[in-house]
């Protein structure tokens, strides 16, 4: 199954069970004007995905977007608007995928996690991360997904 977390119209994050299934195929998650893209393939044995390479292309990136992988734990990810406001937080367990698009965003472990995170590069830290104050934990609302 996919989720996706939206507020006011605007996509933040894209979740992907571990349940997700496709009959045969490629299928993408995200649409073809994503700047990143995921995708999930189910091939047969013996399928053959010809050799290929990719183009050296010129790209502009406008905002970083991140996927985690959740190999093990839970994770609470805190949902932030552009201007830092704090809109609610959902909870991210085991074998799931996330996709972080729109906003800010702020994580507390709530179960030790193993996790593995992508993005597009070349990330400069001081360039590409503002970081600011998180909500008070009293504050917190857990939006089900």
């Amino acid at each position: 199954m996919i989720k996706e977390i939206i507020h006011k119209n605007k996509l933040y994050a894209l979740v992907i069970d571990e349940t997700y299934q496709n009959k045969k195929g490629i299928s993408f998650f995200t649409k073809n004007d994503a700047n990143q893209q995921i995708g999930f393939m189910n091939h047969p044995k013996n399928y053959l995905i010809r050799p290929h390479k990719h183009q050296k292309r010129e790209t502009k990136i406008f905002i970083t977007s991140e996927v985690i992988i959740l190999q093990k734990g839970k994770l609470r990810v805190d949902f932030y608007d552009t201007k830092k406001k704090y809109l609610f937080s959902i909870i991210v367990k085991k074998n799931q995928i996330i996709m972080l698009v729109h906003g800010g965003h702020g994580f507390k472990v709530l179960e030790p996690v193993k996790m593995i995170e992508i993005k597009q590069g070349p990330f400069v830290s001081n360039k590409d991360k503002v970081k600011f104050d998180k909500i008070d934990e009293k504050r917190i609302k857990i939006k089900k997904i």
